[in-house]
């Protein structure tokens, strides 16, 4: 089976990219996704970023306010290691098990894992093919502002605490321009598919 991490900056446009290769076949799982779960009250993260960043990151309901927490980690990189060393383990643990798991279905088939900070983390080094997704400033700024209720200073903060895309791209088998529309884009993920298809 072809292992292949999808990364990018931050509104850049990943998720959307998945969902292509989904479409095309590809079996894909978002470790924002994960995250989320991981958060949720009862699981043993949840307890720890409570009890690492204190109740004010705890949501009504028990989980974790995402938010919240991203606003204290998002100007601290201290913290944002912390939060990393708590969660990424696990992230990477599941992770595991779900190209496990399409590797015993489908010997020939291709598992994609969509996460931000792969190469970030070092995680990059698990996967044979590695896809990034990337874009204009413009539209990544503009995506962000679409999407969420961020102000131009905390844009700023979370686009910096990525590794910059120049640098990001070098690590790259497969780059997808998502700076244009949506047909442009389409067309790249069926062409890197193709190519995939044919290693696996």
């Amino acid at each position: 089976m072809l292992k292949v991490g999808l990364t990018g900056g931050i509104g850049t446009g990943k998720s959307r990219v998945g969902r292509m290769f989904s479409e095309l076949g590809c079996r894909v799982i978002e470790s924002d996704l994960l995250t989320r779960r991981l958060f949720a009250p009862g699981d043993p993260v949840n307890r720890a970023v409570a009890e690492a960043f204190g109740p004010r990151v705890v949501a009504s309901d028990g989980s974790i306010n995402r938010e919240v927490l991203g606003e204290i980690v998002f100007k601290n990189a201290d913290l944002r290691q912390k939060l990393n060393s708590l969660v990424h383990p696990a992230i990477k643990q599941r992770q595991a098990d779900f190209l496990n798991a399409i590797g015993a279905e489908d010997p020939h088939g291709i598992g994609i894992v969509e996460a931000a900070l792969m190469i970030e983390a070092g995680t990059y080094k698990d996967y044979d093919k590695i896809v990034v997704v990337k874009c204009s400033p413009e539209a990544q700024r503009r995506r962000i502002k679409e999407r969420s209720a961020l102000t131009d200073a905390q844009i700023d903060a979370r686009i910096a605490s990525q590794m910059p895309m120049e640098e990001k791209v070098k690590y790259a088998n497969y780059i997808v321009d998502n700076s244009g529309d949506i047909g442009t884009t389409r067309r790249q993920v069926e062409e890197i598919h193709r190519q995939m298809r044919a290693i696996a």
